[in-house]
């Protein structure tokens, strides 16, 4: 996978919870029926993550990875998410990078 059309991209919202997880899954869905094999996920105005955000994370990273594609957490810029990341430590499952 290394041509631009296999990767996708969202920009997260400032929060993600139970309140619209279900669109942040339709998205991403998206992306992978359109075939993208890595999807960034720009997290520069995330502020606060619930358990079914994470789990649409890590659900979809499951999904990715099983078509070699992965997917990337990239911008991370909250003290709180990234301190979230780091303490359940998401990084073994899911590409992090943090903004400096």
């Amino acid at each position: 996978m290394n041509n631009e059309a296999d990767y996708g991209r969202m920009i997260l919202p400032e929060v993600m919870d139970l309140t619209n997880t279900l669109e942040f899954k339709q998205g991403l869905q998206s992306l992978y029926d359109q075939g993208c094999g890595v999807i960034m996920l720009d997290c520069s105005h995330l502020q606060m993550i619930d358990n079914a955000g994470l789990g649409s994370l890590v659900l979809f990273q499951k999904k990715l990875k099983e078509r070699g594609g992965e997917l990337r957490l990239v911008k991370v810029t909250h003290p709180y998410i990234k301190h979230l990341f780091q303490m359940i430590d998401l990084a073994r499952v899911i590409h992090i990078e943090e903004a400096p």
